[in-house]
């Protein structure tokens, strides 16, 4: 099995049972959910102005899926939720994103891993804190815990916010 850290967001639709659905569909095409975090809402970030804000979530999983199957079982997850691809960083009813694999360094026109902004994100490592605080990133060699400590906008008054009830 092979460690997995995944971010989920949506911010179409009914966003909670969604990204509900999503971890359904995940455990149903063989990821092994071991921890997830809470919801939070989130001020898009990019992408054309006036979207709703975003919910996000992290998973730390398992999987037997290699990265490639796991991108696409990702983006058939997405098609099933009615995501469409029609702008970068546009509104979306769900996105899933995989944030590291193992301690894989990959670079293929499909997937990149780690996430190449995964360390420059609030909307992720907030989740991601939850989930898994000591993970190392393999490139820059720090901890999630100390990526968000380095964070500068961490602190932005409406950029995030914890929702505390159970999805």
């Amino acid at each position: 099995m092979h460690a997995l850290l995944l971010a989920l967001g949506s911010n179409l639709g009914a966003r909670r049972d969604i990204l509900g659905g999503a971890c359904a569909a995940l455990e149903r095409c063989g990821v092994t959910l071991l921890r997830r975090s809470h919801l939070f809402e989130t001020a898009p970030v990019g992408g054309p102005s006036g979207q709703p804000p975003y919910l996000n979530a992290a998973l730390a999983a398992e999987t037997a899926l290699a990265p490639l199957e796991m991108l696409d079982t990702c983006q058939q997850i997405e098609a099933l939720f009615g995501r469409e691809r029609r702008e970068r960083w546009g509104a979306r009813t769900l996105d899933i994103d995989i944030l590291a694999y193992d301690d894989l360094q990959l670079e293929s026109p499909r997937l990149i891993l780690p996430h190449p902004r995964l360390h420059e994100r609030a909307f992720v490592l907030a989740p991601l804190l939850e989930v898994a605080p000591d993970w190392r990133h393999p490139i820059l060699g720090k901890t999630t815990r100390q990526l968000w400590e380095e964070l500068p906008d961490r602190s932005t008054p409406g950029a995030w916010r914890l929702l505390t009830e159970e999805w």
